[in-house]
C-alpha cells in the first residue's frame, strides 16, 4: 500500500491536544492556516491569512504559521491514541477553514484512519463540492457551521453570501457517507433572534440524517488577538449573550423540530 500522502505538506498555526470539544470523546485538534470568510466575531483571526504572520502576544513577538507533512502531524496525533480508544475521541480539522487546503486535510484524514483513529473536522463547508467529495471517504464526523439563512446579511458579517455552503450542506446530507452535524455560533446582533435561529433549525432538520444542532454562544475570548496582529476587532461592544437567553432559543429549536439540541459543544 502507497505511503505517499504521508508527504502531503500543508501548513498549520497550532495543534491542540486533550480536547473534549469539537467531536466525541478526548480530541487532538490541529488548526489549518487560511480561510475564505471574514466573520466579525472571529476567535481564531490569526487563521484568516494563508500567509505566515507575526503576532504580539503578551508583548513578544510570535510567529503564527508553519509548514508540515502529513506524517509530522501523525507523531503528535498518536501519542493519545489510549485516549481516543477509551473515549471515542479522535482528530479534529479546524481552522480558518480546513477546505482551504483540500488536499493536505484529506490526507490527515486519510492517514488517522489508516491506523484507525476516529476523523472529525470542523467547517463552514464553504468550497467546491470536489473538494468535500475528496475528503468524505475518510471522514467520520463532519462538524457543519450554519450561521444565518438570509444570504445578504450572512455576506455583511462574513464576507461571502450563504448559497454555496446551504448547497453543500445538502449534498453533504445526500451522501450519507459521514455523521452531519450542525452548529450555530450565536452572535448578537446577527443572528440571535428566535425567528433566525428558528430558520437554521428548520434547515438542518430537512437535511436527510441530521440528528443534532449545537448553540455556540458568542464569546470574546479572541479579541486580544486584533490588536496583536495590529488590527481592529470590529465588535467591541457585544456582549455574550445570557444563559437564559441561550436555553429560549434551545426551546425554540425543540418546539420546531426533531432535533437534539445542545449549547455548547
Amino acid at each position: 500500500m502507497t505511503t505517499e500522502y504521508l508527504q502531503t505538506k500543508g501548513r498549520i498555526f497550532d495543534i491542540q491536544r486533550y480536547s473534549i470539544h469539537d467531536g466525541t470523546g478526548i480530541r487532538t485538534i490541529c488548526f489549518l492556516k487560511g480561510c475564505v470568510l471574514r466573520c466579525k466575531w472571529c476567535c481564531n483571526p490569526e487563521s484568516q491569512e494563508y500567509g505566515i504572520q507575526e503576532m504580539t502576544v503578551q508583548g513578544k513577538t510570535k510567529i503564527i504559521g508553519r509548514d508540515v507533512t502529513v506524517a509530522e502531524v501523525m507523531e503528535t496525533v498518536e501519542k493519545d491514541r489510549p485516549y481516543y480508544d477509551r473515549s471515542g475521541g479522535g482528530l479534529t480539522l479546524s481552522g480558518g477553514e480546513s477546505l482551504c487546503q483540500p488536499e493536505f486535510a484529506r490526507d490527515l484524514l486519510r492517514a488517522a484512519r489508516a491506523v484507525g483513529i476516529g476523523t472529525a473536522m470542523e467547517s463552514m463547508g464553504c468550497a467546491k463540492w470536489e473538494a468535500i467529495e475528496g475528503i468524505l471517504p475518510y471522514l467520520d464526523h463532519y462538524l457543519m457551521d450554519i450561521k444565518h439563512m438570509d444570504s445578504e446579511k450572512h455576506k455583511r458579517f462574513t464576507g461571502k453570501g450563504n448559497e454555496l455552503m446551504l448547497e453543500n450542506a445538502k449534498k453533504i446530507a445526500a451522501s450519507g457517507q459521514t455523521f452531519l452535524s450542525i452548529r450555530v455560533p450565536v452572535i448578537p446582533t446577527f443572528n440571535d433572534t428566535p425567528e433566525e435561529i428558528r430558520a437554521i433549525a428548520r434547515f438542518a432538520d430537512a437535511l436527510p440524517g441530521v440528528e443534532e444542532i449545537y448553540l455556540l454562544p458568542y464569546h470574546r475570548l479572541g479579541q486580544d488577538k486584533y490588536a496583536g496582529l495590529g488590527r481592529v476587532y470590529e465588535l467591541p461592544d457585544i456582549l455574550p449573550p445570557e444563559t437564559e437567553h441561550m436555553e429560549r432559543l434551545k426551546r425554540e429549536v425543540e418546539n420546531c423540530t426533531k432535533l437534539r439540541c445542545h449549547i455548547g459543544g
